[in-house]
């Protein structure tokens, strides 16, 4: 891991004001939009072929006075591959431009890891060292810190011998690699059965699956928590619920919304729903259920700061479920800005918005992180 004090060692160098960066994919656009609304310059490190969003519909454009009148994003840098923008010269660029870069689910899932620990020498704005928790195959990940944490997860089961009730199985798909290949079973029996069809469907794969994660399927709704935590406030007043969200999943959310007499009478191979993310919708939750929710935001940043010093910094997201007593499962984390607050760029979220007094989205709440470290000469607390 690249020590801290050399990070911050570069921000002396830096052009004043930075300019917010990141990576051309999942929530490049409300990071983009709420820098802008903060008054800062965005840069988004777009893939060859996948620019066009950022480079040409939602270009910015600006008066003589500087003042953004359409658009969001004022730069686009566009690479052969994603992994390319960890070389040596782009590192250099970067830093010459006075890139603040925001680590999204794009940056963690196109660099490889190891990369960005070791080797990518660019100030993120968010937890370095906690972007390895997400991969569900390393001995440390969310599961274990939220086992260490005290927030409750789905039941591991050990092996599929052991399947006796409802399971979902966790995995990758086979094609689409940053994707699930995931799949529900309720016996061992269906387990042999569906895992032969999806691997003979090219749909996941063998070394895939013999590293899968089974857990008991927990049944309730989802509510996908984004929170801030920011160390410039006083300890008691760090942590922020912002807004909920939900996922749009296919082709799930299709099959669903078929009677079950339809369902039935699809092929096989459409009754096995897939569960790639294709959009986001909006939620709020019960008020009487937000204390629960905050505890498990606070134990979560408690524990992150035990074990991954300097801890959780910025946007984090805890993808829950809850029972039908209003009990929280905690089954995913993010540990970096959710994958679903582009739904709530330019409005705000809920909560985020009842807490500042202005529209308060992820992008902007980070932004105006940012706009608070500058002027009290905190930014090295904020950056990894």
């Amino acid at each position: 891991m690249l020590d801290r004090g050399e990070i911050v060692d570069l921000l002396a160098d830096y052009p004043k004001p930075p300019i917010v960066a990141s990576v051309g994919s999942h929530s490049a656009l409300d990071i983009a939009d709420g820098a802008v609304t903060e008054g800062f310059r965005t840069l988004v490190l777009a893939q060859a072929g996948r620019e066009a969003t950022y480079a040409q519909y939602y270009r910015t454009r600006r008066d003589a006075t500087g003042r953004a009148i359409r658009g969001c994003v004022d730069e686009v840098w566009t690479y052969p591959r994603f992994a390319d923008l960890a070389k040596f010269a782009t590192q250099e660029r970067l830093r010459s431009v006075g890139a603040l870069l925001v680590p999204n689910r794009a940056l963690s899932s196109y660099v490889p890891l190891d990369t960005i620990e070791s080797e990518f020498r660019v100030p993120l704005v968010g937890s370095r060292s906690l972007l390895r928790i997400e991969e569900r195959t390393e001995r440390e990940n969310y599961y274990t810190l939220l086992e260490a944490a005290g927030i409750p997860t789905p039941t591991k089961i050990p092996d599929p011998r052991s399947i006796d009730g409802l399971a979902i199985v966790k995995l990758p798909h086979a094609q689409k690699r940053l994707e699930r290949g995931f799949f529900t079973v309720a016996s061992s029996a269906e387990y042999e059965r569906k895992s032969r069809f999806l691997l003979d469907q090219g749909t996941i794969r063998a070394e895939d699956l013999a590293t899968a994660r089974i857990e008991r399927y927990v049944i309730g709704p989802v509510f996908n928590f984004n929170f801030f935590f920011s160390p410039l406030f006083p300890r008691a007043e760090g942590l922020e619920l912002l807004g909920v969200d939900e996922r749009r999943e296919s082709s799930l959310d299709g099959l669903v919304r078929l009677p079950a007499a339809q369902q039935l009478e699809l092929e096989q191979a459409g009754r096995v729903p897939e569960y790639t993310v294709v959009g986001h919708g909006t939620l709020t939750v019960r008020e009487s259920i937000l204390e629960d929710v905050f505890r498990l935001g606070e134990k979560f940043v408690h524990a992150s700061q035990g074990r991954y010093p300097p801890g959780i910094l910025g946007p984090f997201c805890l993808q829950t479920c809850l029972d039908k007593d209003g009990r929280p499962t905690v089954f995913d984390v993010a540990a970096r800005i959710g994958g679903g607050t582009n739904i709530h760029l330019g409005l705000g979220h809920p909560y985020g918005n009842a807490l500042w007094r202005e529209p308060m989205s992820s992008g902007r709440r980070l932004a105006r992180e940012i706009r608070l470290a500058m002027d009290d000469g905190r930014l090295a607390e904020i950056v990894t």
